[in-house]
């Protein structure tokens, strides 16, 4: 088990979002997210990545309890074993793909040499080895998006979390963006953990968690 979270409860201010949420996910696990639109899903997702901090309950990563972390041992543990897909690729337009990919790396003080050598590696490994040098106005929606995925696997994540990874997607672009999670996991063994709308991409997932008022029913 990779993760496991435990009665998680998360309001803002009158309003309860996740009324004791507890689930598990397996290493090399694909497993979606689904519900109507205020079910809880993108808070949940939050919370499993530590970008927010739940009211009640715990988390565990690797058997990690990660919010017994103060916010500077908590950012970086999130930088060296998260990874992070959104619905819009939040690449910054000024650098190059080689350069957005290696942005983690660098945050974790590796090495430029060595940060590029597993950014190229990666951008290859998604096909993208002829845009290496392309800023993401020179790239298709789903180029960028591509970028994306390699950006979130450059520290190697024990988890990658992906918030409508392929809501902005044309259906073409989106298909082969999920055929490729499931080809990393075959590859990498990487886990994943994706709130979706795509019902298709939700039933391709080894697992799929359905959650309504703020519960996993």
């Amino acid at each position: 088990m990779i993760l496991n979270a435990k009665d998680i409860i998360k309001s803002y201010e009158s309003l309860r979002v996740l009324n004791g949420v507890s689930l598990t996910v397996q290493k090399g696990e694909i497993i979606s997210i689904v519900g109507a639109s205020g079910a809880g899903k993108s808070t949940l997702l939050h919370i499993l990545g530590t970008l927010d901090r739940p009211d009640s309950g715990e988390v565990s990563i690797d058997g990690d309890n990660i919010f017994a972390k103060k916010d500077k041992s908590l950012a970086s543990f999130r930088n060296a074993r998260l990874g992070f897909i959104f619905q819009f690729h939040h690449l910054l337009p000024e650098f190059t793909a080689l350069e957005n990919v290696c942005i983690p790396a660098f945050i974790g003080g590796k090495k430029k040499g060595e940060s590029e050598k597993r950014a190229k590696e990666l951008l290859s490994l998604l096909k993208l080895e002829q845009r290496v040098n392309h800023k993401p106005s020179e790239l298709s929606g789903g180029e960028q998006q591509r970028v994306a995925v390699a950006r979130a696997l450059m520290n190697n994540p024990a988890i990658v979390m992906a918030d409508e990874p392929s809501g902005n997607l044309d259906s073409d672009n989106a298909r082969d963006l999920h055929k490729l999670f499931f080809d990393l996991r075959d590859r990498l063994g990487q886990t994943f953990i994706i709130v979706t709308h795509n019902e298709d991409l939700a039933k391709m997932a080894d697992r799929m968690i359905v959650m309504k008022d703020g519960k996993v029913i």
